[in-house]
């Protein structure tokens, strides 16, 4: 998981698969989940939470970051 510059708000959530963990980088296990987060993108997701819905609008995941001071409408991008 990574937060990149851009977006409508000023940053971007990113999420990928990645075979490379760094030195630096944060990780934390969820059973057999691991997320991995660089150092840079830790500071700006400290405190968030990672939720997955299955739900009858679409299923996906969902970022609760009491860092943002503002967010857009497509829930990817904030500031």
């Amino acid at each position: 998981m990574a937060v990149k510059s851009g977006g409508c708000s000023g940053f971007n959530y990113d999420m990928y698969f990645d075979s490379e963990i760094a030195d630096d980088d944060v990780v934390n296990a969820y059973g057999d989940v691991k997320v991995v987060v660089d150092p840079a993108s830790a500071e700006l997701l400290t405190g968030a939470s990672l939720d997955y819905s299955d739900s009858l609008q679409g299923a996906g995941f969902h970022i609760t970051n009491p860092n943002a001071t503002r967010t857009c409408g497509c829930g990817n991008s904030f500031s």
